[in-house]
């Protein structure tokens, strides 16, 4: 089954080129089938190149998937036309009454100012508290997961000495792991981060997990035990030329940027470098809608309370 977005949106085009199956809202009218509702907060800058790369993943399951694209209203978007803005996408005012099967929060180029310094904080913060009540499973990225695990948990977060940059290699740390169900042992990650979270201060709460991490990066997900939230500190969703992409912006910019780490043929700046990360990329997501959202979720969401859901969703 195919993911439901507009016709009319950049990302629709693009997956059709790529022999993606995506649906028009005006045929999916026609379908009697109980639907997902997906909602993505996207505070990527490059938003309709975020839109493309969520959307290619999430298609990629028997699930046909409704999607609501949601940008915050206290920050004035410099990279995307408030005309793709207001075609496209909702405020969290129009969609705060309405209930998800499931979540993701992108990641933002924030990460160097604390949080309360974010022009957007408290706007985040109210959302993230509304998709405790109204959303089933919520996925974090990048510093979406530094954030949502410092404003729920108060785990804080810590400067790298050098960029995180590069593609990883990772391990999973927890067995029968509904959310890593068919990973390799070893499976590469994309990380572009210049801060970090660390083992000890998620050891301490005993309400969150950690599923997976590499001896090189560090942390890569966390979760909370209740099955609910996810916290996923690389970039799975990266396209081929995404880092190259970001390399090559900050040499322009005469930013001291490393080459990233396991990305070029023998770092060689003039070589493609490899998709070594997609097959691990669509994995991840087709898990997390079937085993985590789909299979989990309830039929009838008006029944979504998950303040009082305490039992072990098998993460």
């Amino acid at each position: 089954m195919p993911i439901r977005i507009s016709s009319e949106l950049p990302a629709f085009k693009t997956l059709m080129k790529e022999n993606i199956f995506v649906m028009a809202d005006d045929r999916a009218d026609h379908q009697d089938i109980r639907t997902l509702k997906v909602v993505i907060l996207n505070i990527m800058p490059k938003k309709i190149e975020t839109e493309s790369q969520l959307l290619r993943l999430l298609s990629n399951t028997p699930l046909q998937v409704d999607i609501d694209l949601l940008h915050v209203a206290s920050h004035v978007s410099k990279n995307t036309s408030l005309n793709h803005l207001s075609a496209f996408y909702k405020t969290f005012e129009e969609i705060k009454d309405s209930r998800y099967d499931g979540m993701i929060i992108t990641g933002a180029p924030v990460e160097l100012l604390d949080y309360e310094q974010v022009d957007y904080w408290d706007e985040i913060c109210a959302i993230m508290d509304w998709s405790t009540t109204h959303v089933f499973s919520t996925l974090h990225i990048c510093w979406a997961a530094q954030a949502g695990l410092y404003h729920h948990f108060g785990i804080p977060k810590y400067p790298l000495e050098r960029k995180m940059f590069g593609i990883f290699p990772h391990k999973a740390e927890r067995e029968n792991c509904q959310l890593l169900r068919g990973f390799d042992d070893v499976f590469l990650v994309p990380h572009s981060r210049n801060t970090e979270i660390r083992r000890e201060d998620i050891e301490k709460n005993n309400q969150l997990e950690i599923l997976t991490s590499s001896e090189y990066s560090g942390i890569h997900i966390v979760a909370n035990k209740n099955g609910r939230q996810y916290f996923i500190t690389g970039h799975s969703e990266y396209d081929r030329d995404t880092i190259a992409n970001e390399y090559f912006r900050d040499k322009d910019k005469g930013i001291d940027i490393q080459i990233p780490y396991n990305y070029f043929p023998d770092d060689d700046v003039t070589k493609s470098p490899e998709f070594s990360w997609r097959c691990t990329a669509n994995l991840m997501f087709s898990n997390w809608l079937n085993y985590c959202v789909y299979q989990l979720t309830p039929y009838n969401l008006e029944e979504l309370d998950i303040r009082n859901w305490e039992w072990q969703a098998g993460i």
